[in-house]
């Protein structure tokens, strides 16, 4: 009797474990990013202030909200970097990165996108695109207009082709598209929560 419940505990405490692990390793980051109390939305279309990191561009603007320690923004780092090398000559790429707890070098993060394109680390740009969560992108046109801004994909791995939202939204403005409409996987922010970035 005693041999049989230590083994019930034994296998509750693993079904514990598994459904633990599972929800910080994977469940956790299919939900929602909650909206913060003081969330000032951005509507498409708006003009977006980004001050001088964007000031001479004239090109379209794709910025990436990569935090290195959130495993979402993880994830998609081979997705992005594609982006970048398939788009790099007609649109301009910038990384921002949203995390305060540790510091980052300009050349850390260029070599995880295997890409030297601009990195920045002010928390403005995110609040004057409206982003609250990453990974995110954001798409401006040529007049700084807010084009696209949301996810990369309905998976975690940018491997659902026909979901790849944000390089649709690159393929629609660079054919002068109207803006493309999207559902709200596309729309609705997942990921690790601003300011800490952490679920």
């Amino acid at each position: 009797m005693k041999k049989k419940l230590l083994l019930g505990l034994w296998f509750t405490f693993l079904l514990l474990s598994i459904g633990y692990l599972f929800w910080q390793n994977e469940f956790k980051y299919s939900l929602p990013t909650p909206i913060p109390k003081n969330y000032h939305a951005i509507a498409m279309g708006s003009k977006v202030e980004l001050g001088p990191c964007c000031a001479f561009d004239n090109k379209p603007i794709f910025i990436h909200f990569f935090n290195p320690e959130c495993p979402c923004s993880r994830f998609n780092v081979p997705h992005v970097s594609s982006l970048i090398k398939k788009y790099g000559d007609q649109i301009n790429f910038k990384i921002v990165v949203l995390n305060k707890q540790k510091n980052f070098t300009i050349d850390e993060i260029q070599q995880k996108f295997d890409a030297k394109i601009p990195v920045y680390f002010d928390e403005s740009i995110a609040k004057n695109c409206g982003v609250i969560s990453t990974p995110q992108a954001v798409l401006l046109d040529q007049s700084h207009n807010l084009y696209y801004r949301g996810n990369y994909n309905k998976t975690r791995y940018c491997t659902d082709a026909q979901s790849n939202y944000a390089q649709m939204a690159i393929d629609s403005l660079l054919s002068r598209k109207d803006n493309p409409s999207f559902n709200a996987l596309a729309l609705r922010a997942y990921g690790c929560s601003l300011p800490k970035c952490t679920k």
